[in-house]
């Protein structure tokens, strides 16, 4: 099972606009849409966009998540650029990208 999770391909979702800043952190762009989102817009002044910050190794996987590289190929890249930090390794990943598949922010695409 865990072995069939590592062949996945994520791709970021082209609905996400994104932007990375002098230090390369990415900042996620989401627009909120949708009824509930313009209500709230409108009677609580809540934003039309939100921005994610995503941190280092977040910022790092997002810039090599290509639609190519699975997440076994994204944990190597991952280990060596922040060795030991990334570690517990294969844990890290699978909830980082249990959270941008939650949200939306990504999809799978099949090997």
């Amino acid at each position: 099972m865990m072995e069939k999770y590592f062949e996945k391909v994520p791709k970021r979702a082209d609905t996400i606009n994104w932007t990375a800043d002098k230090d390369n952190m990415v900042i996620l762009e989401v627009e909120n849409k949708g009824f509930f989102n313009t209500l709230a817009q409108k009677l609580f002044k809540k934003p039309p966009v939100t921005y994610v910050h995503l941190d280092k190794t977040g910022s790092f996987l997002w810039q090599e998540i290509d639609g190519e590289k699975n997440i076994q190929s994204l944990g190597q890249l991952l280990e060596e650029r922040f060795g030991e930090e990334s570690h517990p390794l294969y844990e890290r990943l699978i909830k980082y990208f249990s959270i941008l598949e939650s949200y939306n922010f990504i999809v799978w695409i099949k090997p």
